[in-house]
This record gives C-alpha cells, sequence and structure tokens, in this order.
C-alpha cells in the first residue's frame, strides 16, 4: 500500500430486488455483504446471444463492435452494447481490461482509455450504462438515466420496478465478465475494471464482490454515501441526478431536497448503500485473492466528500495490511482538486492496472 498526498495532489425477477432480510444496526460482515448483494442482485440468466458486426483495424489497432442479451423483463430481452479495441496481430489469449464512463457518459467516451490499454497488449473493452449511450432510448446525456430513476422512485411499494441508479448496470457488468472469459482472445485469468465518477461506484460495486476481476480502479467513485447523508454532505451526489430528487421531495411533501429525500430515495432504489453495500463495507473485499486496487479521489470533491473517501480508504489499507499485501494497494489524494482525473491520475492508474494484469 502507498498513500500519496502529493505535492501537487495532497433471486431478482422482473418483480425487481428481493426484499432485505432482517438486520442489526451493524452493516453484515464484508463477506456476508458480498453473498447477500450477489443474492440481492440476482435473476434468471438468459443465454448471452453474441452479436458482432466485422471488425475495423485502423492504427494497428483492431476495433469492434457487439452486443449480448444481458437479461429478460416483461418478454424484452436488455442488449449491452460493446465497444472493444485490441492490438492488431495478437495470438492467443490477452488480458482484458473493462473501463466505465460517468454519469450522462457513453462507452465512446472511454475509447482513449481502451486504446491506451490495448498499445500496451491489454484489450480494453466499453459498455454503455443503462440508459446511456445507445441505451437512453434517444436522449442525450442523462435525460434518459435521471428520468428511470425518477420512474422507478414513483412505482408503488411492493410493484415491479427497475434499478436503473448503478444497480442493473453492476448485473450487466457481471454479465459482461461471463461473456468476456468465454471469448477465446480473452484471458479469463486476468481480467480487470475501472471506471470513472458513476463508473467508479459501478467499478466498486461490481468488482468487490466478483473475484474474477483482478486489478481494480475506481476513479473519483471512492466514498461512503452513510457519512455524507449523516454530515450534511449528500448535494453534490444528490445533484447527479438532480430532477430525480426534486421529484423525490415533492412526492414527500418536502420544501426542497434534504436529507430526509436523499435517505427515502436511496434506501428505494439503491437499496444497501448507506449501509451493507456501501464503499467501506466493500472496498475490503479488494485484499483477497491476490487482487490489486487503486483509488483515486481529489480531496475538494464534492460528490465524493474526502472525509467520507478516507474512511473508506483507512478500512482498504487495514485489509490490505492484514493480508500482507500492501503493494497491492495504491492510493492518490489530490490536493485542490474536485470531481476531476487528473493526467497525472490517468497515467498512474493504466499504469498500476497493466503492471498487475501482465
Amino acid at each position: 500500500m502507498r498513500l500519496a498526498f502529493l505535492p501537487a495532489l495532497i433471486v431478482i425477477t422482473s418483480v425487481g430486488l428481493r426484499p432485505p432480510l432482517a438486520r442489526s444496526a451493524e452493516p453484515l460482515a464484508p463477506e456476508k455483504a458480498k453473498a447477500a448483494f450477489l443474492k440481492l442482485l440476482d435473476r434468471p440468466k438468459v443465454p448471452a446471444a453474441v452479436e458482432e458486426a466485422k471488425p475495423t483495424e485502423k492504427g494497428k489497432l483492431v476495433y469492434s463492435r457487439w452486443s449480448f442479451a444481458s437479461e429478460k423483463k416483461d418478454g424484452i430481452v436488455e442488449r449491452v452494447p460493446v465497444l472493444m479495441v485490441a492490438p492488431a496481430g495478437a495470438k492467443g489469449k490477452l488480458p482484458v481490461m473493462i473501463v466505465l464512463h460517468g454519469t450522462g457518459g457513453s462507452k465512446e467516451g472511454v475509447q482513449s482509455w481502451l486504446e491506451d490499454f490495448a498499445k500496451q497488449g491489454i484489450i480494453g473493452v466499453a459498455i454503455d450504462a443503462r440508459y446511456h449511450g445507445g441505451r437512453a432510448n434517444a436522449g442525450k446525456g442523462s435525460t434518459a438515466y435521471v428520468a428511470a430513476i425518477t420512474k422507478a422512485w414513483q412505482v408503488p411499494a411492493g410493484k415491479p420496478m427497475e434499478h436503473p441508479f448503478y444497480y442493473d448496470t453492476v448485473w450487466d457488468l457481471w454479465r459482461l465478465l461471463d461473456v468476456l472469459e468465454a471469448r477465446d482472445n480473452i484471458d479469463a485469468k486476468r481480467m480487470g475494471m475501472m471506471g470513472i465518477s458513476m463508473g467508479g461506484i459501478q467499478t466498486w460495486l461490481a468488482a468487490s464482490v466478483d473475484d474474477r476481476v483482478k486489478v481494480a480502479a475506481p476513479l473519483i467513485g471512492v466514498q461512503s454515501f452513510k457519512w455524507s447523508l449523516e454530515n450534511d454532505k449528500w448535494q453534490g451526489r444528490a445533484n447527479t441526478i438532480k430532477a430525480a430528487h426534486e421529484t423525490a421531495a415533492k412526492d414527500l411533501g418536502e420544501p426542497m431536497v434534504n436529507k430526509k429525500v436523499c435517505r427515502e430515495l436511496w434506501s428505494k432504489v439503491i437499496p444497501g448503500i448507506l449501509d451493507d453495500y456501501d464503499c467501506p463495507n466493500l472496498l475490503p473485499l479488494f485484499a483477497t485473492g491476490s487482487r490489486a486496487l487503486f483509488i483515486a479521489n481529489g480531496d475538494m470533491d464534492p460528490n465524493c466528500p474526502v472525509e467520507g473517501a478516507k474512511i473508506a480508504i483507512k478500512v482498504a489499507e487495514d485489509a490490505f495490511a492484514k493480508a500482507g499485501a500492501k503493494d497491492r494497494l495504491v492510493v492518490r489524494v489530490n490536493a485542490g482538486v474536485g470531481h476531476k482525473v487528473t493526467d497525472d491520475d490517468r497515467k498512474a492508474a493504466i499504469e498500476f492496472c497493466v503492471k498487475w494484469l501482465k
């Protein structure tokens, strides 16, 4: 582990998630939280039915676009669009790095990251998150995403609902890993995942509980939802999907978005995020199975308040130290930086992932 305060940096079904089990006031132990989270999001698997267009080659890189089936809801198959960049002429099985975009983004927005990995002999893969990119139903930016979260919030209790705020994309990522490990050109023992902002949150949610991910890099996504709520630092996170929070406030009879609104909305659309599945409770899982973890945050980030991030970082440090694997954890906290991946962090994150995948 290397904590760097740098000088310039200082069973799911169509009716929705299973109801939560009775629990104590304290979060489940990480290993129990892992089992509970996998069970919470579980749903019937459908055949991947991969559909792939003819790849194109440019500048010694091969670009492929394909899709796979993730689940079936109300008779409709949910397909996930994929962009893959691989080194041209590569032989045998190669490592793979999944790169996830942020709120309002798309797989095309992280293409340069995929290219950077491919140039170093690692296949880069990106998907569109739920209600983003090619899955946005012609909506722009985060419009479709926010609308879907708002719709989920307004579904009556006990009725079928989606979980587009992180969780449904986490399921897609687990299915993506299934598909990747079955491909002839992928080394299933060397798969990694990184993400930016929303993608960073999806990274620690999906990868912490899936041992197939050997290296993970959640960028500007490590935080504590619980801490931000209890310490009146929820505003940055709420503003990423502002309209959904405003609708919840109106529905709850509140004059404006406040702590109560956030608690009610989050507890319904991302159940467990304030306790069992909060970042500090899942990050220790990365210390098992010889896995590696890279964290980058800004100390002025309103979306991921640094005090909450430090809680998650501390438990990760303790877990990696206990596992005798300090060298497999790198943390960078950037002084004076807000919600942004710096150029230095991008370079360091890529180098770290390449090191532990090759």
